[in-house]
């Protein structure tokens, strides 16, 4: 369709069940979006640990304690290094892991108000040891390691009692909400399972008992590809709520994330690399989010049929109005078929 004749189009979409209003007239050609945020230190900046990064290698004592860390590799006629990935607590943790988790007869009452203490878990991932390499600067491996250095600390958490939920994401620039330049993602334990993530499968149950079938598998068949490998699929998803937005969906029906392999792993770890150089090099830059959504904790087995674990990447290109937070639709001036056309004509192998 002619960008001349396209008109605005509401949609609401089969995970979230949100509307989105799609409105072109709201910014110029999709070509013409980019970031104009400051960006951070890209490669060429220099390797040396920065003074003040306490996530930079060799200034480990400043941070909070570590949970575990990936060795990395000798390399012949290199200094060893003694990590490649580090996962460490929060120094400022959203919950604390030493508060007294709940009793079972004070969990989380699903209506209503309720208040329970602030236990929880609020983890780090320190991507690399280089202040100026991103995650896409690691090649397939390195980013595969990363993934499973998540799936080994959701399954580490996964068998805790208290622990509902994890929300592993990565915050990229500083309006995404990331304070630390320095490439890590996080990680939230909780003890309670989160409206949004509640809300998701709602509505993929609804989906679920009406067709009979997963809101994802039958998904990937419907929306915008980007890219695909054998195990995974990029699309911008038929209601996306943000431009550029995409979702990273597993062919194989699989309700949680940390239980993928290294064999999957890796081959998720080679798309995100090349999604995220698409957002880059598109973008400028961008700051986004990304999030990985996956299953609580011990849902019932009558539950898995309909829920379908994906990684969400959200660029930031747009704030986020009155509209939006009053109606919980949001309002998206790019069409997802043209934001997938333009991300699947990037090349990144140069």
């Amino acid at each position: 369709m002619a960008e001349a004749s396209r008109t605005s189009e509401a949609r609401r979409d089969a995970v979230f069940g949100r509307w989105v209003v799609f409105s072109p007239a709201r910014s110029r050609r999709p070509t013409d979006l980019k970031s104009h945020a400051p960006t951070n230190p890209s490669p060429g900046d220099g390797d040396a640990p920065r003074p003040s990064c306490p996530f930079c290698l060799g200034r480990e004592p400043e941070c909070a304690p570590e949970i575990f860390r990936v060795p990395a590799p000798d390399t012949p006629g290199e200094a060893p290094s003694p990590w490649r990935i580090r996962v460490i607590e929060n120094l400022f943790p959203a919950l604390r892991r030493d508060a007294e988790p709940p009793a079972p007869e004070e969990e989380p009452a699903d209506v209503g108000e309720c208040a329970v203490r602030g236990f929880g878990f609020h983890d780090v991932v320190i991507e690399t040891p280089r202040h100026d390499v991103r995650l896409w600067d690691l090649d397939a491996e390195g980013v595969r390691d990363v993934l499973l250095a998540y799936a080994r600390r959701v399954q580490q958490l996964s068998e805790h009692r208290a622990v509902k939920y994890v929300q592993v994401f990565k915050n990229h620039g500083a309006s995404a909400g990331a304070s630390m330049a320095h490439s890590h993602s996080q990680m939230l334990g909780t003890p309670f399972v989160p409206p949004s993530v509640t809300s998701r499968l709602n509505c993929m149950k609804e989906v679920f008992e009406r067709t009979g079938k997963c809101s994802l598998c039958e998904i990937q068949s419907k929306d915008s590809l980007v890219s695909e490998t054998p195990n995974f699929l990029a699309i911008v998803p038929f209601g996306a709520s943000y431009p550029f937005e995409m979702w990273i969906i597993p062919r194989q029906h699989g309700s949680y994330f940390h239980e993928i392999d290294q064999d999957k792993a890796l081959d998720l770890g080679s798309l995100l690399k090349s999604m995220l150089q698409k957002l880059c090099k598109q973008l400028n830059d961008p700051p986004f989010n990304y999030m990985v959504h996956s299953a609580p904790f011990g849902i019932a087995s009558s539950c898995l049929p309909y829920t379908h674990w994906f990684l969400q990447i959200v660029p930031q290109l747009s704030v986020i109005g009155g509209f939006e937070m009053g109606s919980g639709c949001y309002i998206n001036p790019v069409f997802p078929e043209d934001a997938a056309k333009i991300l699947r004509e990037i090349d990144c192998s140069i």
